[in-house]
């Protein structure tokens, strides 16, 4: 039998980490030798001295973002190659994740064989990127240029829209984010100018008019 695929696995909350590494465990070609829970400079160099073909890495990790850690990863092991999980569908997300060096993308939509496939394609060096973004970025293609975009928003900024979309106040998402609610008005003026949207009204306008799914 071939040589397994080592994996290493980071995401701050543990049962997901165990889910994974659980699952991931369940096919005989793969073996996970390492969880860690954060991305400090302790758990980057475990991945220095592990050196997993793969990192599986939660873009949404504290203190660094996986978005961030990607490159850490790629500094102290640049043979390893990053897959980056998360609950965002929008291809911006994808797009920051292989621009700091990761090759693989998948959503927390993606079924056991959609990560099997990327943990493959990812280990033979090519990009693999799941059916929802590729979809999503399909959809941007053929929308209308005036259409707003929400691939330009931060991630921070698209957390704040889903609050906003769910009906909660900005003293609500404040409290909900452990935020001032000044910088919560911050993060709405700013989704307003990138979204070229004029006031709250057309905000919950579009919100509701669209198929938005964040």
């Amino acid at each position: 039998m071939s040589k397994k695929i080592s994996i290493m696995i980071f995401d701050d909350h543990n049962l997901v980490a165990e889910m994974w590494s659980e699952l991931i465990n369940s096919d005989e070609r793969f073996s996970v030798i390492g969880i860690c829970n954060d991305t400090t400079e302790k758990s980057i160099e475990t991945v220095k001295t592990k050196r997993p073909d793969i990192v599986i890495m939660d873009i949404n990790i504290q203190p660094n973002s996986g978005i961030d850690a990607t490159k850490m990863v790629k500094k102290v092991s640049p043979g390893t190659k990053v897959i980056g999980v998360s609950m965002h569908n929008q291809p911006s997300f994808a797009k920051r994740m292989l621009k700091n060096g990761a090759l693989g993308y998948v959503t927390k939509s993606s079924n056991r064989n959609e990560m099997f496939e990327a943990i493959l394609s990812v280990n033979d060096g090519k990009i693999f990127v799941c059916k929802e973004i590729q979809e999503n970025l399909s959809k941007q293609v053929f929308e209308d240029d005036e259409t707003p975009d929400i691939s330009k928003l931060s991630e921070r900024e698209v957390e704040v829209l889903k609050y906003i979309k769910d009906g909660m106040s900005s003293k609500e998402i404040a409290e909900t984010l452990f935020l001032s609610t000044r910088t919560v008005e911050v993060h709405r003026s700013n989704i307003l100018k990138k979204l070229n949207l004029k006031n709250t009204a057309t905000l919950l306008k579009f919100i509701h008019n669209s198929s938005l799914d964040i």
